[in-house]
């Protein structure tokens, strides 16, 4: 179920923000949405390695097909030249 900002009236952020800060208090409010950035970014950088990390393996095997098809165009070559 993906919620999409849009879908969040503007009294309802003012209802989320004030039950925060009934929670959490006015002291450790900024903490949390500091450890919230931090672990976003976090969270952020792990994805990004992953991608990288998978495109890195697509042309690794791009780059294996690649010579396999050159030396099966080689060895059919030679087998050309073998049979005139």
């Amino acid at each position: 179920m993906v919620v999409h900002l849009s879908a969040i009236s503007p009294a309802a952020l003012v209802v989320i923000g004030i039950v925060a800060l009934i929670i959490f208090g006015p002291k450790k409010l900024p903490e949390f949405g500091r450890a919230m950035g931090t672990t976003l970014r976090e969270f952020k950088k792990g994805t990004q390695g992953l991608l990288d990390d998978n495109e890195s393996t697509e042309k690794k095997n791009i780059i294996e097909i690649d010579q396999q098809q050159k030396s099966i165009e080689t060895v059919e070559t030679k087998e050309r030249e073998q049979n005139k």
